[in-house]
C-alpha cells in the first residue's frame, strides 16, 4: 500500500521535530549537532531553491491560461461577469478579514527567528507618502516581461499574464495555437512541481530540524495561536459573512442554505478537495437550492478553479504571521501588495495541493518575506485545509444563488 504525500509530509515533519530536539539536546558546541544542522540547512535550502525555480513560469502559465479559458464562456455575458464580480467581492472580504485578524491578534509577534535573518537582510521598509506609493506601485506593475520572469518579479508577471490572457480571449480562434502552447506549458510546469513535491517530506524534515535546533520552543505556542486565529476567522467568514451576503442579495435564509448544502460541505471537509466535491456540490445546488442547471453548470466548476475564499484568507494571514516571525513590520502599502497578490494567487493557482505551496511562496516573496517559512506552514496545512476547503465550496454555492438572483430578470 502506497503512503500518500500528505502522510509522507506529516511523517517528515515529525522526524524533523525529533531531529531538531535531538540537535538542541546535544548543545551548540557538539560537532555532531553542528554537522547535522549544516546538512539540514543544505538540504532545506536546495528544496526552497527548487520551489523558487518553478515559481515564475508556473504563475505566468497558470494565470494566462486561466483567464484565456473564459473565452469558451464568452456567450454568457452577464452570467460570467456577475460570477467574476461576486468571486472578487467574496475573496476581497475574506482577505480583509484575514489581514484584520492577523493585525489584531499578532500571532508570532516578538519571536524574531534567527533562521530568517539572512533571508531578510535586504528587506527595507520605506516610508512613502500615499501618492509616492501609488506612483511606485503602478510603475512596478508594467515591466519588460522577460526581465520580470528573470527577476521573479511576481506582480509584473501577474499583470502581463492577465493581459496576455485577455488578448487570447479577444483573439478567439485566431490564437488557438498559442493558447494550446500555453496549456502545454502549464502542464509541463505542473509535472515539474509534482517531481519537486516528491522531495517535500525530506525538505520539510530538514528545514524543521534546523529551525527547532536553533530556536526556542516559543515557536510552537505561536503556531498554535496562528492555527486558532485561522480556524476562527475562516469559520467566521463561512458562517457569518457569506450567509449575510447571501441573505442581503437573495433573501435566502442561512438555515435553508445550510440545510440544502450540508452534503457538499461535509464532503469538502472530509476530502479537502473542491474538485472531488464538485459532483456533490452540483447536486446540492440544483436539487436542494434550486439553482438553474445553466447557471450552476457554469458557476460551480469555475468557482472550484478560481474562487478560493478560505485559501485567500489563509495566505493573507500567513504572510503577516511570517512577517511577525521574521521581525518585520508590514506597513499599509505592503499589506495592500499582500492583498493584491493573494487575490491573484487564489484566482490563478491550479487546483492541486502541491501548487498551493508555490503560491504561498509567491505571496511571501511579493513583499520580500522568506520563502523558508513554508517549513513552518506546511505541517499544519493539512489540518487547516479541511476547514478552508469547506468554505471554498460554500463560497461557490453562495455565488451560484447570488448570480441567479442578479441575472434572473434577463432570463425570464
Amino acid at each position: 500500500m502506497r503512503v500518500s504525500l500528505n502522510t509522507q509530509i506529516f511523517l517528515g515533519a515529525l522526524t524533523g521535530i525529533a531531529l531538531g530536539l535531538l540537535f538542541a539536546g546535544l548543545g551548540p558546541e557538539s560537532s555532531s549537532a553542528k554537522q547535522g544542522i549544516y546538512l539540514c540547512g543544505l538540504v532545506g535550502g536546495v528544496f526552497i531553491d527548487m520551489l523558487k525555480m518553478v515559481l515564475a513560469p508556473l504563475i505566468f502559465t497558470s494565470i494566462a491560461v486561466g483567464v484565456a479559458n473564459l473565452r469558451v464562456h464568452s456567450q454568457l455575458h452577464k452570467v460570467w461577469i456577475s460570477t467574476l464580480g461576486f468571486f472578487v467581492l467574496s475573496m476581497a472580504l475574506a482577505i480583509v478579514l484575514g489581514l484584520s485578524a492577523a493585525n489584531l491578534f499578532e500571532p508570532g509577534k516578538g519571536l524574531n527567528l534567527d533562521l530568517f535573518h539572512n533571508a531578510t537582510q535586504g528587506f527595507a521598509a520605506k516610508q512613502m507618502t500615499f501618492a509616492e506609493f501609488i506612483a511606485g506601485f503602478l510603475h512596478s506593475l508594467f515591466v519588460n516581461p522577460f526581465t520580470a520572469l528573470a527577476q521573479s518579479n511576481v506582480l509584473a508577471i501577474v499583470v502581463f499574464a492577465m493581459l496576455l490572457g485577455i488578448a487570447l480571449v479577444v483573439g478567439g480562434e485566431r490564437y488557438r495555437n498559442i493558447l494550446a502552447l500555453m496549456q502545454e506549458g502549464l502542464e509541463l510546469m505542473l509535472r515539474l512541481v509534482g517531481w519537486i513535491m516528491h522531495l517535500a517530506p525530506i525538505g520539510i524534515m530538514a528545514l524543521l530540524a534546523q529551525l527547532l535546533a536553533t530556536q526556542n520552543l516559543a515557536l510552537l505556542s505561536s503556531l498554535a495561536k496562528f492555527v486558532a486565529v485561522i480556524i476562527g476567522t475562516t469559520l467566521l467568514h463561512g458562517f457569518v459573512v457569506l450567509p449575510l451576503l447571501l441573505f442581503l442579495v437573495t433573501r435566502v435564509s442561512p438555515l435553508r442554505f445550510f440545510r440544502g448544502s450540508r452534503e457538499a460541505l461535509l464532503t469538502a471537509f472530509a476530502t479537502s478537495s473542491s474538485s472531488a466535491t464538485l459532483p456533490v456540490t452540483l447536486r446540492c445546488v440544483e436539487q436542494h437550492l434550486h439553482v438553474k442547471p445553466g447557471i450552476a453548470g457554469f458557476v460551480i466548476p469555475l468557482g472550484a478553479t478560481i474562487n478560493m475564499d478560505g485559501t485567500a484568507l489563509y495566505e493573507a494571514s500567513a504572510a503577516l504571521f511570517v512577517a511577525n516571525l521574521a521581525g518585520i513590520e508590514l506597513d499599509l502599502a505592503q499589506q495592500l501588495i499582500v492583498f493584491f497578490t493573494t487575490m491573484m494567487a487564489a484566482i490563478g493557482a491550479p487546483g492541486i495541493p502541491s501548487a498551493g505551496m508555490v503560491t504561498m511562496v509567491m505571496v511571501l516573496q511579493s513583499v520580500g518575506l522568506p520563502a523558508e517559512a513554508v517549513a513552518i506552514l506546511l505541517p499544519i496545512d493539512r489540518l487547516l485545509d479541511t476547514v478552508r476547503t469547506m468554505v471554498n465550496v460554500e463560497g461557490d454555492m453562495v455565488g451560484s444563488l447570488v448570480v441567479q438572483t442578479w441575472v434572473e430578470p434577463d432570463n425570464a
